[in-house]
């Protein structure tokens, strides 16, 4: 089967129209996350003191899933107007140490030959 200008121009034009339709998709949805965090940051600054927030940062680019459980413990606690006033860096981190796995201990032994 052989296509003749017009339609491979037209099959052209169609592919490049879902080219364009796809990145404009991609574009809203990076956008929506961007919104989604900047309000998330918002929330988390109205919850935590400062130093506690700055803490939380860090632990973000530590421990990505220690992060994602306080924050959800903190916005859960924050949105049940459970939070008389902001958490501190201390609570943060007593929070931080309880939700925290247990770590396992690894023990040595060695053998005596003979």
């Amino acid at each position: 089967m052989i296509m003749d200008d017009a339609e491979l121009e037209a099959l052209r034009r169609k592919k490049m129209l879902e080219y364009q339709k796809r990145l404009q998709e991609e574009e809203l949805a990076r956008q929506q996350q961007i919104q989604a965090q900047l309000q998330l940051r918002a929330l988390l600054r109205r919850a935590l003191e400062p130093e506690a927030f700055e803490r939380l940062e860090r632990v973000k680019l530590a421990n990505p899933d220690l992060y994602a459980q306080a924050v959800r413990y903190v916005l859960a606690l924050y949105q049940a107007g459970r939070l008389p006033r902001k958490l501190t860096d201390a609570e943060l981190k007593a929070l931080l140490l309880k939700l925290r796995p247990p770590r396992r201990e690894t023990k040595i032994k060695i053998m005596d030959k003979g």
